[in-house]
């Protein structure tokens, strides 16, 4: 019976499943290839790389698994970037009042959006693609050149080890207490990763309105008929998708120490963010996926970009080789999608 569970869960989650394994045969032979792999420096610098993208593609999986694409994600993480630049700093009351107000902003963004797409019937593609020309223009009223003023010690502890998040702010003993001592090398940015999953994602995923996200994304008439409450999924979604966004905002902000309202910049997450959701075995079609697998997915695209460097591989081969590697892992992962003659076959 148990092997029978096992199996079934590995069909239907057979993307994200591949994905894993990808992410670790490539991730175990970059730090075997690296001088200095498997070393908690090179697993800091990986993970500050990652951490926002990761944050990206979490906000874009809430829209997929509608069925939909939401073309505002990288804007909206552009946007709370800048607020961040003007509001972290100063006390620690200040600090924490322009962590709230820069998250806040995002969420409201996302239910904004949410709301055009639900009231104004409209389709997401098209509704995001214009909030998030709206977004890019409020970024760059918020900072019209690069810039800011990120609290140092905030950036210091968040983007290094354990260790140095308890030495920058005198806990533990500095960071040498015993108790502290097993979990010390670990990067900070990985644990913020993964205290945001933990904390909002797998509530939401376990709700009621989380599961009438993926039954809308699997067969919305289906779940208009079973009363599920659309309207406020698809509203929750979006608003959740903008929280997720405005983290990545916030924590390239306290990376950089500066704010940048570049349309490149929210172009090229929203592209990598679209990405790494479909890396991670969530379906472009809705209602199969979740937000753990796009962090996988966001993962793999760093790695990627990791090898050019160790390898010294010529700038301008560097995206045609990504995209070959896209386009085969995408591949891969649709086999199964194309194969199925009713999308139902997927959930049984």
């Amino acid at each position: 019976m148990r092997q029978s569970s096992i199996k079934r869960w590995f069909f239907q989650n057979v993307g994200f499943a591949s994905a894993l394994a990808l992410l670790t045969v490539i991730y175990l032979s970059y730090n075997m290839l690296h001088p200095r792999g498997f070393s908690s420096a090179v697993a800091i610098q990986n993970t500050n790389e990652a951490a926002a993208i990761a944050f990206v593609a979490m906000a874009q999986t809430l829209p997929v698994l509608l069925g939909g694409l939401d073309l505002s994600v990288g804007a909206v993480m552009t946007l709370t970037n800048c607020i961040a630049s003007v509001l972290v700093n100063g006390s620690p009351g200040q600090i924490a009042l322009g962590i709230f107000l820069t998250l806040a902003s995002g969420t409201a963004f996302g239910f904004m959006n949410g709301c055009i797409v639900v009231f104004g019937r409209i389709q997401p593609i098209i509704a995001t693609l214009a909030t998030g020309a709206i977004a890019i223009g409020l970024a760059l009223l918020v900072r019209p050149k690069p810039g800011g003023d990120v609290d140092g010690d905030l950036g210091w502890a968040l983007t290094n080890s354990v260790r140095d998040f308890a030495d920058t702010y005198g806990i533990a003993d500095g960071g040498d207490a015993w108790w502290l001592r097993p979990f010390a090398d670990i990067p900070v940015p990985f644990l913020l990763v993964v205290f945001v999953t933990v904390l909002v994602w797998v509530p939401f995923r376990r709700s009621v309105t989380g599961r009438t996200v993926y039954a809308i994304g699997s067969a919305e008439g289906a779940a208009f008929m079973s009363g599920l409450p659309i309207a406020r999924a698809k509203i929750a979604a979006f608003t959740l998708g903008g929280f997720f966004a405005a983290c990545g905002g916030l924590y390239l902000a306290i990376q950089t120490s500066s704010g940048n309202a570049d349309l490149q910049q929210a172009g090229a997450y929203t592209l990598n963010s679209i990405a790494a959701v479909v890396l991670g075995g969530t379906s472009l079609l809705g209602g199969v996926g979740s937000a753990v697998g796009s962090l996988v997915g966001a993962m793999i695209l760093r790695v990627i970009s990791f090898y050019f460097r160790i390898l010294d591989i010529d700038p301008l081969l560097q995206p045609l080789i990504e995209g070959v590697v896209l386009l085969v892992a995408v591949s891969f992962g649709a086999i199964r999608t194309l194969r199925v003659k009713n999308k139902l076959d997927l959930f049984r």
